[in-house]
């Protein structure tokens, strides 16, 4: 048989699409497994023509799924982004976008029991080794996909899926604010390095002579602009305890301007070289934290609710609409503390079957 078969699903989750499979049907050598998933998506090539990839980062990802033997978990969630233009697999990020589509797919696969009419599915993500908890409507033990809620960047309306986090400050660079201060100077440019879930840079707009409601075209095809910003994050990185991050897909730097649709700040995201069409789930989160430390880049130019403390909706402007993370604010002696963060996203099972990779890459015994 020229070709091997390997059971997975496509899904869509949150804002992004990509391959899910069992650990099990993978191969246990990650230079094995890679070269499997590279030829699943059909990479490297820019269209991907040969593969299941859409031929972008965010429709070019894969989630990898397994019981989980913690005591806190039902499943274990590893992300791997799969490059269209490189020969390469990364697992130096989550997703919290790809993370929408786990627990409807650990139900599906018998993993975690179904209730009635709502199913927790407690999700341990290897990438940053923290816990978050889905919560998956599943009426009559079946999962749900239809339903009324709507998230921007994606047509229609779905099933909605409520995911809360736990402990993910500082879960990829050792703290909330990893450098120590709220604000820094890098490349004679005031930045704010976080990371709740996910390690971004904070950057405003206006310090490159922008608006921040370019498109994401305008800004990718701006050379002098994603060069600067490249220096920057090259310069972060050390800084931020992510080493040499030439060949990372962190951090993540977010240019941010005020609020121009009635939200709490603006946001134009690199991930990093290509900007996002909306803004990653995990990244959404970090930028809605800085939001409410004082000094930060991001609360220089945030609107925020008149309320402090306890939970507020933080509403975060992208290109294609809002994201709304809904954090609680602790005050504390050193400041503001987030005590937990919770947002809305959904999910679709788009195709299941088997995705064929050659056998000259994978041929199991």
């Amino acid at each position: 048989m020229s070709q091997t078969p390997i059971p997975c699903a496509a899904m869509r989750g949150g804002t992004s699409k990509g391959l899910v499979f069992l650990a099990d049907n993978l191969p246990g050598d990650r230079a094995t497994r890679d070269a499997v998933l590279l030829a699943a998506m059909g990479s490297p090539d820019p269209r991907e023509i040969d593969g299941m990839g859409g031929s972008h980062p965010l429709t070019s990802k894969v989630a990898v799924v397994s019981l989980s033997s913690r005591d806190n978990a039902d499943v274990e969630y590893l992300f791997l982004q799969v490059w269209p233009d490189r020969p390469e697999v990364s697992d130096s990020q989550n997703c919290g976008n790809m993370l929408a589509a786990v627990g409807p797919f650990a139900i599906e696969q018998g993993l975690v029991l179904a209730g009635d009419p709502v199913t927790p599915v407690r999700i341990w993500m290897r990438n940053t080794e923290t816990l978050a908890t889905a919560f998956v409507q599943t009426p009559g033990g079946s999962v749900r996909y239809d339903g009324t809620a709507r998230i921007d960047g994606v047509p229609g309306s779905h099933a909605p899926i409520p995911i809360e986090f736990e402990d993910v400050a500082g879960s990829s660079c050792g703290a909330l604010l990893p450098t120590g201060n709220v604000a820094d100077v890098i490349e004679a440019v005031h930045v704010t390095c976080i990371d709740n879930g996910m390690p971004v840079v904070c950057l405003a707009a206006s310090a490159f002579g922008l608006s921040g409601q370019e498109s994401p075209a305008d800004l990718e095809g701006n050379g002098e602009l994603t060069k600067r910003i490249e220096a920057i994050r090259l310069a972060a990185g050390p800084l931020m305890n992510l080493g040499d991050v030439t060949g990372k897909t962190v951090p993540k730097m977010s240019l941010l301007s005020p609020p121009a649709h009635g939200g709490t700040v603006s946001t134009r995201t690199f991930i990093p070289h290509r900007v996002h069409e909306a803004i990653g789930v995990l990244g959404a989160v970090s930028v809605a934290t800085a939001c409410v430390l004082p000094g930060s880049v991001a609360h220089e130019v945030a609107v925020l609710p008149e309320q402090t403390e306890g939970s507020l909706d933080i509403e975060v402007e992208h290109p294609t609409g809002f994201f709304t993370v809904t954090i609680d604010v602790k005050l504390e002696p050193g400041g503001p503390a987030v005590a937990r963060s919770a947002l809305l996203r959904t999910a679709r099972l788009l195709m299941r079957g088997e995705v064929m990779v050659p056998s000259s890459v994978w041929s199991p015994a």
